[in-house]
């Protein structure tokens, strides 16, 4: 995975060191001792179910602290030196004081009951609260650009939310899990945060893109035979679809 991006994405800096495995469906102790070979720091595909307190981070050189959670799912049964970002699951009640208790849901674009702007501001702000008001574990919000689009005003709900509690709020921060993970292993108060190291980067993207169209190749490969895959790069179009035994595309078994 790891040669695959550096190749057809141009990820070369060694930036990227987690992974969400696809669907959140995990790759059992397989995934992550591939992960420690390509030395990856951190996961976060494994889901914490709903439950009174959320979940923080942990690792896995020691037991899951809750159980494997979702349907037939493959959770490591053995230490590994990797970090796991749990997806707590999120509380979708429109009012959680008096709605029956419903399932939680992964992800915010996976909460089937969200339709209209106030629902998905109730969604936030009860979520928030939950975490903030509790043992304020890391409250992780999933979901992508086109479900923000495809859902019209939702955008401006997310900006006024962020706007928010950043206003009314000195101790709350929105920062990326690498970041999560660097404060966890170097706990710094409040008061020195200003001065935390860590936080300091922020992505300043300069400069053109690449390439404003990328190539749409159409590719094949031997472990899926029959289907026509593609693949959206701007480099130049390989072989083979990049897979598992074929990263570069170029016909070769690593």
């Amino acid at each position: 995975g790891r040669l695959i991006t550096e190749r057809f994405a141009n990820l070369t800096d060694g930036s990227v060191v987690g992974i969400r495995a696809p669907y959140l469906r995990v790759g059992g102790n397989i995934q992550f001792e591939m992960m420690e070979e390509q030395f990856f720091l951190y996961d976060s595909s494994i889901s914490a179910p709903l439950g009174r307190v959320p979940v923080w981070p942990y690792s896995l050189h020691y037991r899951m602290p809750h159980k494997c959670h979702g349907n037939a799912q493959n959770c490591p049964s053995r230490p590994h030196n990797i970090w796991e970002m749990p997806i707590n699951e999120l509380d979708r009640r429109d009012d959680p004081n008096y709605d029956e208790a419903l399932s939680g849901c992964h992800q915010v674009s996976s909460c089937s009951n969200v339709y209209e702007k106030y629902q998905f501001q109730r969604l936030l702000e009860h979520n928030f609260n939950r975490h903030y008001g509790t043992n304020r574990a890391p409250l992780s919000l999933s979901f992508d650009a086109a479900w923000l689009k495809l859902n019209k005003g939702f955008t401006s709900v997310l900006v006024d939310f962020i706007a928010n509690k950043l206003e009314n709020h000195n101790d709350v921060y929105f920062v990326s899990e690498f970041q999560v993970l660097q404060w966890m292993k170097n706990p710094t108060d409040v008061n020195s945060l200003r001065d935390f190291d860590e936080w300091k980067y922020k992505c300043d993207v300069k400069g053109q893109p690449l390439c404003s169209l990328p190539n749409p190749c159409p590719l094949t490969t031997r472990e899926l035979p029959g289907e026509t895959l593609r693949l959206h790069t701007c480099m130049e179009c390989p072989k083979n679809y990049p897979w598992i035994l074929d990263p570069t595309g170029d016909g070769f078994s690593f």
